[in-house]
């Protein structure tokens, strides 16, 4: 994944942050591969860029896992595309891998709150 804006500053996201986004794409419905990557940069505010190179292994993994499944259909475009939605599994890591990214951010946030360190007791 990388910002739009600048080759320089790209972002890099661990594995499991591309396979949180994903699952929470696909919570709001289904999706097929280039309806993902246009969600994931529409809800990041244009930020995040999924390149397919990192998005198709993704999605095969979560596939693998049981976490999603995929149907052909047929695209806005009128083309033929693989529509992927989250399976019981999915729904169910979704809200486990949530929970685990909250917890993340919140801890990161006090490490970098101002102030001293609180000593243990």
């Amino acid at each position: 994944m990388s910002p739009r804006t600048d080759a320089a500053e790209r972002d890099s996201l661990l594995q499991g942050t591309l396979d949180l986004l994903i699952l929470r794409i696909l919570a709001l419905g289904p999706h097929h591969g280039h309806g993902i990557t246009i969600s994931i940069l529409t809800r990041s505010g244009d930020t995040l860029l999924v390149d397919h190179g990192s998005l198709y292994p993704a999605l095969q993994r979560l596939e693998q896992r049981a976490w999603i499944k995929g149907a052909w259909g047929v695209s806005e475009n009128n083309r033929r595309a693989r529509f992927y939605s989250l399976t019981p599994a999915g729904r169910k890591q979704f809200a486990l891998e949530t929970t685990r990214w909250n917890r993340l951010v919140e801890s990161i946030a006090r490490v970098m709150e101002p102030g001293p360190t609180p000593e243990s007791a």
